[in-house]
């Protein structure tokens, strides 16, 4: 038994509760508590994360460049763009900036301007996913117009938050 679960015991009695309750309760304790990824291995999850997205930018790209683009590709393309880019967000952790002693494009402001980066992410979400139901409708035309608002918000978050390296 745990400290931790030796202190609930007495608390459980006088709420009432059952011993049984406990592994439920110390079970939803343990997950609240769950911390995100390391910094180093953040980095690393981002890094493949953002090269992952710029490779299915490009892929989507270059279908739209020929004079029949295959539908299949973009929609792979916007799904691994939009997928990503929920995942994103949680590897900013504290910590996970240029001092964690793992090269990073990651510029200190992330951390000092948070809500500013983080509206970054979320738009960067949306946009994603608007590409995903344009893809699916399937014009061309859309398509292009749509994959340049999703690029130009990974280019403005680019341009305030990353190193050119």
């Amino acid at each position: 038994m745990t400290i931790a679960s030796a202190i609930r015991l007495p608390m459980l009695a006088l709420l009432g509760l059952p011993f049984a309750a406990l592994p439920m309760l110390t079970g939803q304790l343990t997950a609240a508590a769950t911390p995100g990824p390391a910094p180093k291995a953040a980095i690393v999850a981002r890094q493949i994360g953002y090269k992952k997205m710029g490779a299915a930018m490009k892929a989507l790209n270059d279908q739209l460049k020929t004079d029949a683009p295959a539908k299949s590709i973009m929609a792979g393309a916007a799904q691994t763009l939009a997928t990503t880019a929920r995942e994103q967000p949680r590897l900013f952790p504290a910590g996970s900036g240029p001092t964690a002693g793992i090269a990073t494009d990651a510029l200190p402001n992330i951390w000092t301007e948070r809500a500013t980066f983080d509206a970054q992410m979320a738009k960067l979400i949306t946009e994603s996913g608007k590409l995903i139901a344009i893809v699916n409708q399937g014009n061309p035309d859309a398509i292009r117009v749509q994959a340049k608002a999703t690029g130009a918000t990974c280019a403005a978050c680019h341009r305030q938050f990353r190193a050119d390296t």
